[in-house]
């Protein structure tokens, strides 16, 4: 399919446990270790603090909200095993002023065996009626006369009323009577509102250092990439789709901020809060533990069987956004060819198909995630069933407390989430680690021209240029030259001429060394071009090419690409020498003015002429014009003319050209045909030889 090439590989997705590729991406996080081990450490102090909050509710119920009390009967009789009872739960008591009694809290209860306990409620020695115990004062003295029954003094100098006889009191005087406990409910609500806003700002801390370190991380990979793809020779980006190094660029670095952002930190705070939950459950009662405990193989598997079906869905999913961004990027660069020959309904046609593919894929997913939610949230309600039909039994025979069911009940629902969360990441790890491996092919790659070992010393050359036997071929069988030789001497203007297909393109790429030769040599001032350092051979050359590319920005900047030494006299220099200035005296903003996307507010030979003042700009020692004229007006031609004839003198200058009328005052003239020098000479010379130059030129004229 045409919208394809080269982003199939888009849907694969990589092993999530890579530790090869995540050792080598962790790396790239060493400068922000501290960082990033801060952020571990509050997103474990944050899990304390979530796991906390049941926890302290319980605290809540238990002490002070349902503190009851039942009374254990003390007989001075002596029935069988009595004294080992008391011996054995006897710290548990508050006893009673005269002996006969005691109490026990709903907390110490469940602490007692539970066969003595249905032994102790079968005797009736523990009495089912519910007491508050109060600790009298001046403030509740008058309240606690009026109860009935009077209230029962205690050893400690406490009394205990029945709960019943709390009911028809007003709420002011209940909150007289139980203003400790009020004031425990009160404490543990100012803890918990102290806990929950630390948790805010731990929360707040822990994002920001994750986006900071994360941010830094994806800064630092996505300059790595570029440099390392500006450092591939062009035969690299023959092979590779633009959209492909687009995409290693942004889509696939963006894959790993979010993973360092929502994985890695988060993932071991889900794994915290899953293995704490669990382990506060078997603290709080293990039995209604080992209940909850029945649902986890249906959990974890279920959430195995998700990961497995949305990593497809995702695969799918991804291939088919892929190929709508191939798609919309190569028909919005040839819109104009789209509407010249009108095939708008054809291509609208071809992108309703891909669309509806994405629709399906995207529908696809949607109901792997519309069916895995449910049935969480269905075992999360069933769990909780579950815990009010065991949980709640235990609590009627005060072997569990109300709080703790009601811990209980908070844990399995925050139980499930971390689940959920680690489910969805799994894939996105997935997807990291496929993009981690896309990057690191991408810098492992390593298609560069070699720089020399000892590079000569850049001094002011005259830009003497030398073939000796050159051939070359782009895909290592073909050859685009073959044992071509010539000389370009200091001063010297040399026209090269030839069919289309002839090699003459190829000859300016080996000079510029964006390719080497497979065979022979090329010499720029008596020096190989494989010992030059390619920054300082290309600083001596001046390129204009035929398919001029403008940045988007302005003149300025299009002319210096960032050079410090093109300063603005420079520049004016050079653009009065390509006869420009008077481009930059009609711009509103002069030097500054924004010329778009790919200069489109300029006109070809505009655009043309700009070219030709950045390849001058830095008087290079050679200059070379690659078709340089064949996209202007004959009157733009005449200028670049009249700036080429007076940089002659100075200048070494090499020129390619399809129109002969430029190369017609060439001091010589090369005919390339075929990737062979098949003629030399002058213009006249080789017109007088009547051969290949002679009908190039007939047929010019025809």
């Amino acid at each position: 399919m045409l919208w394809d090439y080269g982003y199939m590989e888009e849907g694969a997705l990589g092993k999530p446990y890579n530790l090869r590729l995540l050792k080598r991406l962790l790396s790239y996080a060493s400068p922000y270790k501290k960082i990033m081990i801060l952020a571990l450490v509050l997103a474990v102090v944050i899990t304390l603090f979530d796991l906390a909050v049941p926890y302290l509710t319980k605290i809540a119920i238990d002490r002070y909200i349902i503190s009851t009390w039942y009374k254990v009967r003390l007989t001075k009789g002596g029935e069988h095993g009595k004294r080992a009872f008391v011996e054995k739960y006897g710290a548990r008591f508050i006893r009673s002023k005269d002996g006969t009694f005691a109490i026990i809290s709903r907390r110490n209860l469940k602490k007692i065996d539970p066969a003595e306990l249905h032994r102790l409620r079968a005797n009736r020695r523990i009495s089912a009626n519910e007491y508050y115990r109060i600790i009298p004062g001046n403030e509740n003295t008058d309240i606690l006369s009026r109860l009935q029954p009077f209230p029962a003094e205690m050893a400690d100098g406490s009394v205990v009323v029945t709960a019943r006889s709390l009911k028809g009191l007003p709420a002011k005087k209940i909150a007289v009577l139980r203003h400790r406990d009020l004031r425990g409910v009160a404490a543990v609500g100012g803890i918990l509102l102290v806990v929950l806003s630390l948790t805010f700002g731990l929360g707040y801390g822990e994002f920001y250092l994750l986006e900071y370190a994360g941010q830094h991380i994806m800064q630092d990979i996505r300059l790595r990439l570029f440099e390392t793809i500006q450092k591939q020779s062009i035969r690299f980006f023959d092979r590779q789709p633009l959209g492909r190094l687009v995409t290693r660029v942004t889509n696939d670095v963006e894959n790993l901020n979010e993973m360092f952002k929502t994985v890695l930190v988060t993932l071991f705070k889900d794994i915290f809060i899953v293995v704490g939950i669990l382990g506060i459950l078997l603290y709080l009662n293990w039995k209604v533990a080992l209940i909850c405990f029945i649902l986890m193989p249906f959990v974890f598997g279920i959430a195995f069987l998700f990961s497995t079906m949305a990593r497809e869905a995702f695969r799918e999913l991804r291939t088919t956004v892929a190929r709508i961004n191939a798609f919309l990027q190569e028909r919005l660069n040839g819109m104009q060819v789209i509407q010249l020959f009108c095939a708008e309904k054809n291509q609208l046609g071809t992108l309703e198909k891909i669309n509806h593919e994405n629709y399906l894929a995207g529908m696809k997913q949607i109901r792997v995630f519309a069916v895995f939610m449910p049935i969480m949230e269905l075992l999360s309600s069933f769990a909780i069933a579950l815990l009010l039909w065991y949980g709640g039994r235990r609590v009627i025979e005060a072997q569990l407390t109300l709080g703790a069911l009601v811990a209980f009940i908070s844990y399995i629902q925050m139980f499930f989430k971390p689940i959920r969360d680690i489910s969805e990441k799994y894939n996105i790890m997935q997807s990291a680690m496929a993009s981690t491996e896309r990057i690191f092919q991408f810098m492992d790659f390593k298609e560069y021209i070699p720089e020399p070992q000892n590079p000569p010393i850049p001094t002011q050359g005259k830009g003497h240029l030398l073939f000796r036997d050159v051939s070359f071929s782009y895909d290592g069988k073909e050859s685009v030259l073959h044992h071509v030789s010539f000389e370009l001497r200091p001063g010297e203007t040399l026209a090269i001429v030839g069919p289309t297909g002839s090699g003459k393109s190829t000859i300016v790429n080996l000079i510029e060394r964006f390719y080497d030769p497979d065979h022979g040599s090329i010499f720029l001032d008596g020096t190989d071009l494989r010992n030059w350092k390619k920054r300082d051979l290309r600083a001596r050359m001046g390129l204009v090419m035929q398919d001029v590319f403008l940045f988007a920005g302005n003149l300025a900047d299009n002319i210096s690409l960032g050079r410090t030494a093109v300063n603005k006299a420079v520049m004016e220099s050079a653009a009065s020498l390509v006869n420009l200035e008077s481009l930059v005296r009609k711009m509103p903003q002069g030097w500054n003015q924004e010329i778009g996307e790919r200069g489109a507010a300029l006109s070809a030979g505009e655009r043309q002429l700009l070219s030709f003042a950045r390849g001058l700009a830095a008087d290079p020692p050679l200059l070379i014009l690659d078709e340089a004229t064949s996209s202007v007006d004959p009157e733009t031609e005449n200028l670049i003319q009249e700036a080429i004839t007076r940089m002659t003198s100075t200048h070494t200058t090499l020129v390619i050209a399809h129109r002969l009328s430029t190369v017609r005052h060439a001091d010589r003239i090369l005919v390339l045909h075929k990737g062979r020098i098949r003629e030399q000479g002058t213009h006249q010379e080789l017109m007088d030889q009547k051969g290949i130059y002679y009908r190039l030129n007939m047929l010019r004229s025809a």
